[in-house]
């Protein structure tokens, strides 16, 4: 059933209508080879909220405002925003179209194996461990990042020194509640995403206006669009203003939720692709809005300012504008609270994709313990064991942040760019793969344009992450995410070799699949 035919409808007619729509969606999935085991619940918009809320302008921009700050300044971070953004829509303009056309929880994994001509259950697999440790570090990033900013928010308001325990507390506090509110159902989930996505718009204005309205003081377009500052150490001013991208494109990840939730949304042939596309879209807009305004408050404007700005004691360099650019503490904690309420949402939103994500992997048996893993509760219709999988697996992960903040740096440093290998990898074989036929929702023309330009950028990101960021380089500000892919990789291949080629995608996962596992991936 098309959406124009839905919008036209007889009032009366709707529960028909929104069942034949379900039935729909359901039939399509048989198609692919799996049966409709979630519950189908969640509308367009609250498969757009999931997205937008793992990219968080408010949590991403905010915890990595100190990145570009240091290498390029108010340049990198206004002018890299928007530049980034663009080439960010067109890796997600790329990933929607193959969505569209295969609108399943594996999302990624399962893109690729159907596009690659040859060896496609080892491309599935590959691309799915990539993703599946990608989306735990960063669900352990994300809720560590929003202990983080509680506790600076707690130091604040009540005086409490945060402490290495605290905050790792704080943490295993906010994702077990994350567990529990993914645990209750999609209608939750379904009902918080949709508040998330007005957190963060409501929120972004509320700070903007707050910034422009309160403040006795601004920079000018000018300083705020063009203004130098480079504490990296480097020289090389073209190399500095590439380090100061990775801001934003730290904060541009999270997006394929869309497709990892496309089994429990309503016209997912259309909405799972539009959720993509429109949550970078939404959010390039939102972020430098915010961003541009935050800048703009800055009120020390020197070299010496900018530095002094970095080095913040909040350890958030955007809570120390607020404090300065407001001259009011009040208003100040007020702006950095609805801040922790976007990360808590934020949060909740990655720990929703990444068990739907894990779900959908362990149903085609490629996690030790698949069987337990892909059990779907038959009350809420969730995969509530997958969800309380990645929770602890989030928490193992961050255990070093207990010791050494530089070993959880180091462990979660394959959060993006292992997200941005599997994204790109699908994207590539689309491209390689004459044969592909389009779903409902595609790029027509420009497709061929739009595919090879998004493999370029993520080439070129996936270098950029594995350089030096700082000079010079010692134990505390080595990169190593090189050493993480390795990892992976490796972890990967001793599991293909010790499992996966036997198990994966076999006739062991048949209580799933409306097909024989051996035609899961052909066209």
């Amino acid at each position: 059933m098309t959406e124009d035919t839905l919008a036209g409808q007889e009032p009366g007619d709707s529960d028909a209508h929104v069942d034949e729509v379900l039935d729909a969606d359901a039939a399509a999935l048989a198609k692919l080879g799996y049966k409709q085991e979630l519950h189908r619940g969640m509308s367009g918009f609250s498969n757009f909220a999931v997205s937008f809320s793992i990219i968080s302008i408010l949590a991403g921009c905010i915890t990595s405002y100190a990145i570009a700050l240091n290498s390029g300044g108010p340049a990198a971070i206004n002018i890299g925003w928007p530049l980034v953004g663009v080439f960010v829509l067109l890796v997600a303009l790329a990933m929607a179209e193959v969505c569209s056309r295969y609108p399943t929880a594996g999302g990624l994994y399962f893109w690729a194996g159907r596009l690659a001509k040859k060896n496609k259950r080892q491309w599935a697999w590959f691309v799915g461990w990539f993703n599946f440790l990608g989306e735990v570090a960063v669900t352990a990033a994300i809720d560590f990042g929003a202990a983080t900013t509680m506790n600076a928010f707690a130091a604040l308001v009540w005086g409490i020194t945060p402490t290495a325990l605290g905050t790792f507390l704080t943490f295993v506090v906010l994702i077990v509640i994350h567990g529990l509110l993914n645990t209750f159902g999609v209608k939750l989930v379904s009902i918080l995403s949709n508040v998330s996505a007005w957190w963060h718009i409501v929120g972004v204005l509320i700070i903007v206006g707050v910034l422009w309205i309160l403040p006795t003081h601004h920079q000018s377009f000018t300083w705020t669009m063009t203004a130098w500052h480079n504490s990296t150490g480097f020289s090389f001013a073209p190399y500095v203003f590439l380090m100061g991208l990775l801001m934003a494109q730290y904060t541009y990840t999270g997006y394929d939720a869309s497709a990892h939730v496309a089994e429990e949304t309503k016209g997912a042939a259309r909405s799972a692709p539009r959720g993509i596309v429109m949550s970078v879209v939404i959010s390039i807009i939102g972020g430098w809005i915010l961003l541009y305004s935050i800048t703009a408050a800055i009120q020390n404007g020197t070299s010496a300012g900018l530095d002094k700005l970095a080095a913040s004691s909040t350890g958030l360099p955007p809570a120390q504008i607020f404090l300065d650019a407001l001259n009011n503490p009040t208003m100040a904690k007020f702006l950095l609270f609805i801040v922790c309420g976007a990360q808590f949402f934020c949060g909740m939103a990655s720990v929703t994709a990444n068990s739907r994500m894990s779900y959908a992997f362990s149903r085609d048996n490629a996690i030790p313990g698949s069987r337990w893993w892909s059990k779907v509760n038959p009350r809420s219709g969730t995969p509530t064991n997958s969800v309380w999988l990645c929770v602890c697996l989030s928490v193992i992960l961050t255990v070093p942040a207990l010791f050494n903040n530089t070993a959880y740096l180091a462990v979660t440093s394959i959060a993006v760019i292992g997200l941005y290998i599997a994204y790109v990898t699908p994207v590539l074989l689309r491209r390689l793969n004459k044969e592909f036929v389009p779903g409902p929702w595609h790029l027509g023309r420009w497709s061929p344009l739009v595919g090879w330009i998004a493999v370029c950028w993520v080439i070129l990101i996936c270098i950029l992450f594995v350089l030096p960021p700082v000079t010079p380089i010692t134990v505390d500000t080595f990169n190593y995410a090189p050493i993480a892919v390795v990892v992976v990789a490796v972890l990967a291949i001793a599991l293909w070799y010790g499992r996966g080629r036997r198990h994966f995608m076999s006739r062991e996962e048949s209580e799933h699949l409306t097909l024989a596992a051996d035609r899961l991936l052909e066209e």
